[in-house]
């Protein structure tokens, strides 16, 4: 009996048209990623394929801090020579949160079977660089004033900028504070850094 034709191949009529539109641009760049990138990507996916992540939403009433910002930040600005913005206060307030619960701030050592919980709060903050999103950590944050904290956010920022942060400046962080809502963002679920810590939680914050 003959063998049934093999079918063909078909390319969609509306690709072969965009194809061959005149004018139209489908150029190709591909382009190596460095060692951050790659290290940052493979935490990530670390983190999704072994921790047991739940997300949990919160309204916080910002008024009142709100509002002592807009009356003190040309004075702290002034006494400190830092800008007086919101994460500072977000970085405290983290800090104090994990201290009153250390079990935020703890992680499991698997290889031991145990609980390592820290006394101190290392908080990895994320802020934009020309390559993306990275996370410096803020060291000892609960031992820092809102001023030292300001100052440490603006220099670890302008260091991302001119894209002079390594590795070992995102290594050891107990807690990660990211906001999307700088972008916009409504809800997010975000992933753990784990893969710097390790951590255990992480804090993102959004736009309403």
């Amino acid at each position: 009996a003959p063998k049934p034709a093999a079918p063909k191949a078909a390319a969609p009529a509306a690709v072969a048209a965009a194809a061959s539109a005149p004018g139209a641009a489908r150029a190709e760049r591909r382009v190596k990623m460095n060692r951050m990138r790659k290290s940052i990507g493979r935490s990530m996916k670390e983190a999704q394929n072994t921790a047991c992540m739940l997300t949990t939403f919160q309204e916080v009433d910002m008024s009142a801090i709100m509002a002592l910002r807009k009356e003190y930040k040309d004075e702290f600005e002034a006494a400190h020579g830092v800008r007086l913005g919101f994460m500072g206060a977000f970085v405290k307030a983290s800090a104090y949160g994990l201290q009153q619960l250390p079990a935020v701030n703890a992680v499991i050592d698997d290889a031991k079977q145990e609980i390592v919980y820290r006394d101190y709060a290392d908080i990895s903050v994320a802020v934009a660089s020309p390559k993306g999103l990275v996370v410096p950590v803020i060291r000892n944050a609960q031992s820092l004033s809102i001023h030292e904290v300001e100052g440490t956010i603006g220099e670890l920022a302008l260091r991302a900028r001119n894209d002079e942060l390594g590795m070992e400046d995102m290594m050891g962080g107990t807690f990660t504070i990211t906001n999307g809502g700088v972008f916009g963002s409504l809800l997010s679920t975000p992933i753990l850094n784990s893969g710097f810590g390790p951590q255990s939680d992480i804090l993102g914050m959004h736009f309403t």
